[in-house]
């Protein structure tokens, strides 16, 4: 048996796939699997939450119809590809992080396959090839370009503590985030983040965009990590107005980050709760991937006492809000938000209550 957590990101958004840093950490939702070699030559899945199955032999691995299965026959094919025989196996697997609210659960799935199959059959894989095979799986299987942050934050997360990666070296710092007085509060939008993957891709294309131009200036520049906002401002007049705001938008993030952090290292939570604020607006107005939904709940918990920051999470176009709330408050934030918001088929909003937890690991 395995579990496999989902993650949320206190501050960072779109910044992993410009090579800049963020900020998750795992949580107390989790993606549980029981695994078991079969010595037959077949995978056979049995995903108990969509109450569907799949099978196919060891010579077939190739992308579906079916998209659950995807992350999991891309999670294989990195084995292969690597030199490794994974023999077959049977996996059911299911779990309580929702999908589609932004709370990673397809990197919860993709790496707690890939810390199986190689518990299981002794691989020897490190942690961060683990964590590669994970980020590839959803390259090459599941069409979404995505940066590395979730599957490091589901594969290397700490109880009480939150992960300042760097996306391009892999470094990573925890720094702790001591909820004896706080509590995270995730809001659902109940907005499907249906054009995520489509507009992901092309936020990806236009911060490539900006690199290209900015590099003929900058011979240093590799990507948007290396830029500053002196050399935006130098050759604005060369990039569309849209590329200008999502190449500011990245640098603003990354700083904006180091800076929230200083804050949490002197303990100075509420200062944190600003830049969490800030991180919303950046992606309201300059990213462009907030939505009516995702704004209304931010606003709804910046009117309440007791809440230090919101901000949109995870890509984009619906899915959750993360909040961070005094203890003392977190009712009357519950209260207040379902009084005054509704998903767009007239529901009161799922709530979150999440604790910061362990990442993968076998359990008994």
């Amino acid at each position: 048996m395995f579990q496999s957590p989902g993650r949320v990101n206190l501050i960072g958004e779109h910044t992993d796939y410009n090579e800049g840093f963020v900020l998750p950490a795992s949580i107390n939702r989790y993606t549980y699997f029981a695994f078991r070699p079969n010595e037959e030559s077949q995978y056979r899945f049995y995903a108990y939450d969509f109450k569907g199955e799949y099978s196919t032999t060891l010579s077939e691995i190739s992308a579906q119809k079916i998209e659950w299965a995807n992350y999991l026959l891309g999670i294989i094919k990195q084995f292969v590809k690597r030199g490794a025989y994974v023999p077959g196996f049977d996996c059911v697997f299911g779990g309580d992080i929702p999908v589609g609210a932004g709370m990673s659960s397809s990197a919860s799935i993709a790496c707690g396959l890939a810390y199986a199959i190689n518990k299981a059959f002794n691989f020897g894989f490190s942690a961060n090839e683990l964590t590669k095979f994970a980020q590839l799986a959803e390259h090459e299987y599941a069409g979404v370009q995505c940066g590395i942050m979730d599957q490091f934050a589901v594969m290397h997360g700490k109880k009480d503590q939150v992960m300042m990666l760097d996306c391009r070296s892999l470094d990573f710092k925890y720094f702790p985030l001591q909820m004896n007085d706080y509590e995270l509060v995730l809001v659902n939008t109940g907005v499907k983040h249906s054009l995520a993957s489509s507009e992901y891709n092309k936020r990806r294309e236009e911060c490539n965009a900006g690199v290209s131009v900015l590099k003929k200036y900058d011979n240093s520049v590799h990507s948007l990590r290396d830029v500053t906002i002196n050399l935006i401002e130098e050759y604005k007049s060369e990039l569309s107005e849209e590329v200008c705001n999502r190449c500011s938008y990245v640098v603003e993030e990354n700083s904006r980050l180091k800076q929230a952090c200083e804050q949490l290292y002197a303990g100075n939570v509420e200062a944190f709760g600003e830049f969490m604020y800030g991180s919303h607006q950046g992606l309201r107005h300059k990213y462009e991937v907030s939505c009516h939904e995702l704004d209304k709940l931010v606003e709804i918990a910046k009117s309440i006492d007791g809440v230090l920051g919101a901000r949109m999470m995870g890509g984009g176009f619906g899915g959750c809000t993360i909040n961070l709330v005094r203890k003392a408050q977190v009712e009357l934030f519950k209260e207040t938000v379902r009084q005054k918001y509704q998903t767009p088929d007239q529901k009161a909003p799922e709530i979150y209550e999440v604790v910061i937890e362990d990442g993968t690991k076998e359990i008994q």
